[in-house]
C-alpha cells in the first residue's frame, strides 16, 4: 500500500514528487518506457526559469529526479496495464512490478507527439526535427523552416515561427487544409509563409550532422523533390497517453483528461491529473511543472481529509478468500 502513486516522470510528475516527498508522503513514482517524457528529446531548453544560459532537456529532468529522491521519493520502472478505480484503494497492474495499491493517484502520463514515421525523422529529433515551435523556434533565427501539417496548430506554429525564420514553408499532404478559415487566412496573409500542398513527406534529408531538406512526393504527378530547409517542425497533433485507463476517467473527445477548472481533480475522488495529459493548449515544461505542484497540493488536502482505514484488511477483503 502506498499513500500516493505518481504515473509519469516528466516535469509534472517530478514536480508533484518533489512536493509530496517534502510533505513526508513517500510517493512511489512509476516511470514507463519513456522516462522523462518529451523533454528528454529536447536538446537546449532556454525558456525554463532559473537557467540563464539554458539547460539540456535530459539534464533538467535528471536534476528534478535527484531533487525528488533527496526528499525520499521512490522510483520504479514498469508499464501500467490497467487501473481499477471502482473503489479505494486503487489497484494498478504494472508490468515489471506486479500489483500496486494506492490511496491516491496522480496521472502525469503526458501526450506523445504524432510523428511522420518516415526515414531520417527519428534519428534527427533534436538536431533539426522538432515537434514544438515554442520550444525550439528561437534556434532557427534567420533560417529557412519547413512545417508539416494542415490544422489550426500547424497554422499557428507557422505564424509563430516567422518571428525567427526568414521563410516558413507549409507542407501538407492534401490540397485542402483542415485549419479553420480564420487561421488559414492569417497564414496566407503572412509574406514569410509559402506553400507546398498536395505533397507527401517521404524522407528527412541530412548531411550526417544536421537536417538539410525534406523529400516530398507530389500527389498528382508522383514526382519527388527535396525542399531545402534548416529545420522541420512536425505539427500533426498529439495523442494523450490515457488508453490504459480504459474509459474510467472522463476525457474529452480526443482523449485528454478532464479536470475540475482551477484544480487537478478528475471525476474520481482521489485521482488527479497534471501535465500534458490534461493540457492540450500550452504543453510547456513550465506549465506542466506548475500543474504538478497543484496536483501534489490537491492530493495532500485529499489525504488529510480521509479517515484512517486499515488498508491491509481492505485489500484482504478485496482479494476474497484464498
Amino acid at each position: 500500500m502506498h499513500k500516493v502513486v505518481i504515473l509519469g516522470t516528466g516535469p509534472a510528475g517530478l514536480t508533484a514528487a518533489i512536493y509530496l516527498a517534502r510533505a513526508n508522503m513517500n510517493p512511489l513514482i512509476i516511470e514507463g518506457n519513456e522516462p522523462g517524457g518529451q523533454l528528454t528529446l529536447t536538446t537546449e531548453v532556454e525558456n525554463f526559469p532559473g537557467f540563464t544560459d539554458g539547460i539540456l532537456g535530459p539534464e533538467l529532468i535528471g536534476n528534478m529526479r535527484k531533487q525528488a529522491e533527496r526528499f525520499g521519493a521512490v522510483f520504479k520502472s514498469g508499464w501500467v496495464t490497467s487501473v481499477d478505480t471502482s473503489q479505494s484503494p486503487f489497484l494498478l497492474q504494472v508490468n515489471g512490478i506486479g500489483e500496486v495499491a494506492a490511496e491516491a493517484l496522480i496521472l502525469s502520463t503526458g501526450a506523445s507527439a504524432k510523428l511522420l514515421q518516415i526515414p531520417g525523422e527519428a534519428e534527427n529529433i533534436g538536431t533539426g526535427v522538432s515537434t514544438c515551435a515554442t520550444c525550439d523556434g528561437f534556434f532557427y533565427r534567420g533560417k529557412k523552416i519547413v512545417i508539416v501539417g494542415g490544422g489550426d496548430s500547424a497554422m499557428e506554429e507557422a505564424s509563430f515561427l516567422t518571428k525567427f525564420a526568414t521563410e516558413v514553408v507549409i507542407v501538407h499532404r492534401r490540397n485542402e487544409l483542415r485549419a479553420s478559415k480564420i487561421m488559414q487566412d492569417r497564414a496566407r496573409q503572412n509574406e514569410k509563409i509559402s506553400w507546398k500542398l498536395n505533397r507527401m513527406p517521404v524522407e528527412v534529408v541530412s548531411d550526417g550532422m544536421k537536417v538539410t531538406g525534406l523529400k516530398v512526393r507530389n500527389g498528382e504527378t508522383g514526382e519527388e523533390e527535396i525542399i531545402e530547409t534548416d529545420g522541420i517542425f512536425v505539427a500533426i497533433g498529439h495523442t494523450p497517453n490515457t488508453a490504459f485507463l480504459d474509459g474510467q476517467i472522463e476525457t474529452d473527445e480526443t482523449g485528454y483528461i478532464q479536470v475540475v477548472p482551477g484544480t487537478t481533480e478528475t471525476n474520481i475522488p482521489g485521482i488527479f491529473a497534471c501535465g500534458d495529459v490534461q493540457d492540450k493548449r500550452y504543453r510547456q515544461a513550465i506549465t506542466a511543472a506548475g500543474s504538478g505542484c497543484m496536483a501534489a497540493m490537491d492530493t495532500e488536502r485529499y489525504l488529510e481529509g480521509q479517515e484512517i482505514i486499515d488498508w491491509s484488511q481492505t485489500l484482504s477483503e478485496k482479494a476474497g478468500p484464498k
